[in-house]
């Protein structure tokens, strides 16, 4: 019986009926044959309000599942499918209350439709969490009404599932293809003119129109008698390593995420490509102390390794130590690297501290340095100024355009490669350098 009372919901209708044998009732004061009528109305009502109640909690009457992929894509749009069928006889109206996880912040959440006798139907929406974690989901509540529309009940499905939120693989997956075919064309991409080749030969093969004339083998072709070529290939299984600070410096936010979360979505897609051009990718994570270092590696199970701990990362508020890093680096990897170290300076004061770590790190491995622009400021100068305290702030604004001006001159002039992106197009600038360097044969 309580479940029955916790399930049974008066409709609007019936409220807006409530309300008319009301006004009946008031007009009957006057017109004294309403009174009469009225009650009528009222045992009318109860008549069928009794009549809905019985035929919509009979059976059960429907089925109700919210499927959930294995795991969600931080910063994605992420699908979640709701199947609904129902075995009534005639047609049902519904109401659909899905209880979705505290971190979407979202209470509003309501979808109507219309269920036809004996039809199954397939609804879904998107969810774009911004936090690595557990996602819990609630009660998926389903409220149905027939013919008569008076009550509702209220049936619940799929109490308590929960769902991880794991770094973008779907932007992984999106740039993909950019380790098999550098030629298709994409915004952001750079094609980049290859400086000769890699040292790593690969075969001889027979002259074709278009190869380049410098590479022909002349002893191959007096052999052979045919012109014959050279043919080398990208060096491979060469290391490489996404060095991530996880600092305070890391925390701020820009469009519901933080730096970290973009420098863990961009090592995941990083690694991937760097895997599929056969060489090997590892990860290292710094703040106040050394948190992690997975030793590189060119087994494709090793993006699993990494997909796991970034999962895990974390901001711990500290200031990074970049001495502990190169002390820990000159032990933990003899042979020469690259290093793409995720950070951001905001301050050319808070380069100098670190610059002395950075150049010792430049020497012993090749070391890429990426910064993040904030686009904030860049819009703010672009404004036109409304009164004295906004030319202030763009004053202010411009000075710490300038200063991340000042921290990439600063690095390239002691020899350490750098790249300022804004954090949305971290990820294609990030790889874009990894195939530059690729190409220039620097590692």
């Amino acid at each position: 019986m309580i479940n029955f009372f916790k399930s049974l919901y008066l409709t609007q209708r019936f409220f807006l009926l409530l309300f008319g044998i009301a006004v009946g009732f008031l007009f009957s004061y006057w017109i004294p044959f309403l009174y009469a009528v009225t009650w009528m109305i009222v045992v009318l009502m109860f008549i069928l309000l009794i009549v809905d109640i019985s035929i919509l909690f009979r059976v059960k009457g429907i089925s109700a599942e919210r499927i959930l992929p294995g795991k969600f894509s931080n910063s994605d749009e992420n699908e979640v499918k709701l199947k609904i069928r129902s075995s009534r006889n005639f047609k049902l109206s519904c109401e659909v209350i899905d209880e979705l996880p505290v971190q979407f912040q979202k209470r509003d959440f309501l979808m109507r439709f219309m269920l036809k006798p004996g039809q199954e139907k397939e609804v879904s929406y998107f969810v774009r969490p911004v936090a690595r974690g557990e996602y819990h989901f609630g009660r998926l509540n389903i409220f149905t009404s027939g013919n008569l529309g008076l009550v509702k009940k209220r049936n619940t499905f799929n109490s308590n599932q929960m769902v991880k939120v794991y770094p973008s693989f779907m932007q992984m997956r999106q740039l993909d293809f950019l380790a098999t075919d550098q030629r298709i064309s994409r915004p952001g991409l750079k094609k980049i003119r290859r400086i000769g080749h890699t040292m790593e030969f690969e075969q001889i093969k027979e002259y074709v129109r278009g190869d380049d004339a410098r590479t022909i083998n002349w002893k191959a072709t007096a052999k052979q008698g045919n012109l014959m070529v050279n043919q080398f290939q990208d060096e491979r299984s060469q290391p490489v390593y996404s060095v991530i600070d996880t600092g305070r410096v890391m925390k701020m936010p820009f469009e519901g995420l933080s730096l970290l979360d973009y420098a863990i979505n961009s090592s995941l897609a990083f690694s991937n490509i760097v895997l599929k051009k056969k060489d090997k990718v590892g990860l290292i994570s710094f703040s106040n102390k050394m948190e992690f270092l997975l030793k590189a590696n060119s087994r494709m199970s090793q993006l699993d390794l990494i997909q796991e701990h970034l999962y895990n990362i974390e901001t711990n508020y500290f200031d990074s130590d970049y001495g502990l890093l190169y002390s820990h680096l000159k032990k933990q990897l003899p042979q020469r690297s690259l290093l793409m170290l995720y950070t951001n300076f905001e301050h050319i004061s808070g380069l100098k501290k670190r610059l002395a770590s950075l150049k010792a790190l430049a020497k012993n491995h090749l070391l890429v340095v990426i910064l993040f622009e904030n686009t904030s400021l860049h819009e703010l100068i672009e404004a036109r100024p409304e009164d004295i305290n906004m030319a202030a702030h763009q004053t202010l604004a411009e000075e710490f355009e300038q200063n991340k001006k000042l921290i990439l001159m600063e690095l390239q002039k002691h020899g350490i490669q750098a790249v300022l992106t804004k954090p949305e197009e971290l990820s294609i600038n990030t790889i874009n350098k990894y195939l530059e360097i690729k190409a220039r044969g620097l590692l």
